[in-house]
């Protein structure tokens, strides 16, 4: 499941991302790769301890927390804090899939990478390049969105980052284990969740079927959810 968020950033939020992170010292994109990214991947980003990087980071996890959209889409159980990547002149990450357990740098905390997310920094119009490529059941799909939204898809995808080679693509990218580990339940009950959602504003939040659909979710949720 492939899911674009909208609006995640407001101009005052990415102003405010954008002003930590800029004035930060960026480093090789690498000290997170795993043997086989590594090979792949020619970036710049901050280190996981920065503080720019910690105060941006809790700017986007406290907008994902008010996204119903996110919250319907991710079901998260854990996120991983927001990392931060640059890339310009050439740069590139070509194919691989993201590692399936990441570790927080000097801490026991660990997330199982179910989804990936991609959070837009830049204007698609200021850098040349940079889409986000990704192979689904659906073909490959290119995403290049404007600042302040956000793509979230499974991590065990095939995807790459294409070249830039005009201006620079900066974006916020970082995982999260969802309550629902299989990637067919959660579409299943993403999908189920719309259209409680549309039938409650068609019919009325405390109409019976409503109220009936609700309680189907709720205990598919039940079943299926590790929490």
């Amino acid at each position: 499941m492939l899911t674009v968020i909208p609006d995640l950033l407001d101009s005052a939020a990415i102003g405010a991302v954008r002003s930590l992170i800029d004035q930060a010292e960026w480093v090789d994109g690498n000290i997170t790769s795993g043997y086989q990214s590594a090979l792949a991947k020619r970036n710049l980003q901050l280190p996981e301890d920065a503080p720019a990087a910690r105060q941006a980071g809790q700017i986007i996890l406290d907008a994902l927390g008010r996204s119903p959209l996110f919250i319907a889409a991710a079901l998260p159980l854990k996120i991983f804090p927001p990392l931060f990547n640059s890339y310009a002149g050439g740069q590139a990450f070509g194919v691989h899939v993201d590692n399936a357990v990441r570790i927080q740098a000097g801490t026991g905390f660990r997330v199982r990478s179910d989804l990936s997310i991609t959070v837009f920094l830049e204007e698609p119009d200021a850098y040349d390049g940079g889409e986000l490529t990704i192979e689904t059941n659906f073909g490959v799909q290119q995403v290049k969105l404007p600042a302040g939204q956000a793509v979230l898809y499974p991590s065990s995808s095939l995807h790459r980052v294409e070249p830039v080679t005009r201006g620079r693509r900066v974006a916020s990218f970082f995982w999260l284990q969802s309550m629902i580990r299989d990637d067919g339940a959660r579409q299943l009950l993403f999908d189920l969740d719309r259209s409680v959602q549309g039938t409650a504003l068609e019919l009325g939040q405390d109409h019976a079927e409503v109220i009936r659909l609700t309680g189907v979710y709720h205990n598919l949720l039940r079943r299926w959810a590790e929490a």
